[in-house]
């Protein structure tokens, strides 16, 4: 049996929508213009306080504001809910590796408040056994630390990690395990770029892209 590890934002739910709106709530009362979704997509991948950073450079708000701001965001962030969905495929999926014997976890660069209120709007808490947060640890992605920490809690087993950025690839690579990257996620360069041991664009098909990556071990 493997230990399979899941990145969160880009990988089983798309929460761009939900990030964009309290980025624009935290820009507006600013008085500064919106993002796009597109600039919200670009932003995601290296946790809150990047993505603040990001969201500020493109307004041209100075470094002094980010402490400020990234605290307005994270209030904003934990309630941010109603406005993501799952990735097609991806629950049955997950429950289908569950029942198979597999154990499942999540590792991901968004702050664990956020995850794990989410994870339950969404009815997903149930299929994990492990979840570490951006600020879980004193590091975060590509620091390898959270996917051991992660991989450590679910016991024994093949760690596989999946993701759907150059960040959850590089995790990955610096943690030695395998990547199964999903293409449809928040990546910002080309997919051939992307070190992986496979790639899959849908949920479809993906238990058996994780027998065919133990067969493989």
């Amino acid at each position: 049996m493997a230990r399979i590890i899941f990145d969160l934002d880009g990988t089983l739910i798309d929460s761009a929508p939900d990030i964009q709106a309290v980025a624009n709530g935290v820009l507006g009362a600013e008085g500064h213009q919106p993002i796009t979704l597109e600039q919200t997509r670009s932003f995601i991948g290296n946790g809150a306080p990047t993505f603040v950073a990001r969201m500020r450079a493109a307004r041209d708000i100075p470094d002094s504001e980010q402490d400020r701001l990234l605290t307005a965001f994270k209030i904003g962030y934990v309630s941010a809910v109603d406005l993501t969905v799952v990735f097609d495929g991806a629950v049955p999926a997950l429950e289908a590796l569950k029942a198979k014997g597999h154990s499942l976890g999540i590792c991901t660069n968004k702050p664990f408040k956020p995850t794990e209120a989410i994870l339950a709007h969404l009815d997903m808490a149930r299929l994990f056994d492990s979840v570490i947060g951006g600020d879980t640890l004193p590091t975060h992605k590509p620091d390898p630390a959270m996917l051991h920490a992660a991989a450590d809690a679910l016991g024994d087993g093949l760690v596989i990690y999946v993701g759907d950025s150059e960040v959850d690839a590089e995790t990955a690579q610096r943690g030695g395990v395998p990547f199964l990257f999903f293409t449809e996620g928040y990546h910002k360069t080309d997919l051939n770029s992307i070190p992986k041991t496979a790639a899959f664009g849908s949920y479809a098909d993906f238990v058996d892209l994780i027998e065919k990556t133990l067969a493989l071990a």
